[in-house]
């Protein structure tokens, strides 16, 4: 259970650095949380557990011809994280785990977004959980249809770095410290590619 609290909380901060933040050109970008998902993978005693975050939103200013102008901020409900049992949904917003009532949302803000091929991109930021702020990279892959554009990627964090499993969960033999998080995201409004 402190295992996946410990990647719940490692995941919102990954998913976080994922999405972009509003211009007054660009305003009319959004985010369909409902289309989206935020999920964070880590392992408890080297078997692989899948969480996910149930809210999060963006803000999106981007131009995938004009990325260095692109703006992404990402805040994440560190309280609807799940690993979809009840038992353990309960712990991870205690202190040891995602300490909601303390740090009730996980944030990223970009700071550069780079072209790295067709449809690809990294977008580098700071991911705050818990009171921990981090640079991260984040690479992002855009597929476009109709009026859609999926943005897919998946990076990792280190959970101790953010704090997350404290105590006798600090114990990486028990719950890994690497975290995975992967990320669909379902956003309106960007130009075309």
């Amino acid at each position: 259970m402190t295992v996946i609290l410990r990647t719940a909380a490692l995941a919102a901060a990954s998913f976080a650095a994922l999405v972009v933040a509003p211009t007054p050109a660009l305003a009319q970008q959004k985010l369909d949380a409902a289309k989206s998902e935020m999920l964070f993978v880590s392992k408890q005693m080297g078997v692989p557990v899948e969480g996910r975050f149930r809210k999060f939103d963006a803000q999106i200013a981007f131009d995938p011809k004009k990325p260095e102008a692109g703006k992404v901020a990402f805040t994440i409900d560190m309280g609807s994280a799940t690993l979809g049992v009840p038992e353990t949904d309960a712990e991870l917003p205690k202190a040891p785990w995602f300490n909601v009532p303390k740090f009730p949302q996980a944030t990223f803000q970009s700071s550069a977004i780079k072209a790295v091929g067709a449809g690809r991109f990294e977008v580098a930021g700071k991911l705050a959980i818990k009171g921990s702020s981090r640079d991260v990279v984040v690479p992002v892959a855009l597929t476009q249809a109709g009026g859609t554009t999926t943005a897919t990627g998946a990076f990792a964090i280190k959970r101790l770095e953010f704090k997350i499993g404290e105590g006798d969960w600090a114990d990486t033999s028990m719950v890994a410290n690497d975290v995975q998080v992967k990320f669909k995201l379902s956003l309106s409004g960007v130009p075309a590619l």
